[in-house]
């Protein structure tokens, strides 16, 4: 069965660097670019108008700035995925990028295959952040190692996607990424998406170090974990 096509907004004020992504990305069967913006009003704009599965913004926008553009898109569309694409990795930005709601964070240097997954990635629901991101991520949990249960637990959701909780809870039992795709109703490969937007997120190398870094963190409903059943 085919992918369903992806319709990409892209927003980017690099005239040159907007349009050698464009080519790139159509040469992707199951991506394609339906709409582009310069700026974020722009953007907005579109997205009001437009059907889409997910905007690609850089956050080195003029005007109203990707921030703040992020944050009305999500506002505006809160079921419409925003992958942040941007050349910058400051602390201070990652945070602001995590608290406006975007689901991906991915550098403009990266290979185009990297960005390409980060797309199919974010549009399928999961997450993906570049390894800075991550590292930022991870040391919330270890900068509030004191906090309240109750606390962890916000953090922790904010953390996986509940996509990606229910996922983990299933391999948490064993089962196969077959097994998983025929209970959630959903394709092989858009579990492979998730799985790997889990171990990226994590910073783990395989599944069964992300089952014992959720169980450690509670990232995964007690409920769901093997022998609550």
């Amino acid at each position: 069965m085919a992918s369903p096509l992806l319709k990409i907004l892209l927003v980017e004020d690099d005239e040159l660097f907007r349009l050698g992504l464009r080519v790139r990305l159509e040469r992707e069967p199951s991506l394609e670019v339906v709409a582009e913006a310069e700026d974020g009003e722009t953007a907005i704009e579109i997205v009001k108008s437009h059907s889409l599965s997910i905007v690609v913004l850089d956050i080195g926008l003029p005007g109203l700035g990707g921030i703040e553009a992020c944050r009305q898109i999500r506002q505006l569309a809160p079921n419409l995925p925003v992958l942040v694409l941007t050349s910058h990795t400051q602390k201070a930005l990652i945070n602001r990028i995590i608290e406006v709601g975007a689901q991906g964070y991915c550098l403009k240097g990266a290979p185009s295959q990297t960005l390409i997954l980060a797309i199919q990635s974010v549009a399928a629901g999961a997450s993906w952040w570049d390894a800075a991101a991550t590292t930022e991520i991870r040391a919330a949990f270890e900068n509030n190692a004191s906090a309240t249960p109750a606390s962890d637990l916000d953090r922790s959701a904010s953390v996986l996607t509940r996509r990606e909780q229910e996922i983990l809870a299933f391999i948490a039992k064993g089962k196969t990424n077959q097994e998983i795709a025929e209970i959630l109703y959903i394709a092989p490969g858009t579990v492979r998406v998730h799985v790997h937007a889990i171990l990226q997120k994590l910073n783990v190398r395989d599944r069964t170090q992300a089952v014992v870094i959720a169980i450690e963190r509670k990232l995964i409903d007690q409920e769901l974990l093997p022998g609550s059943e």
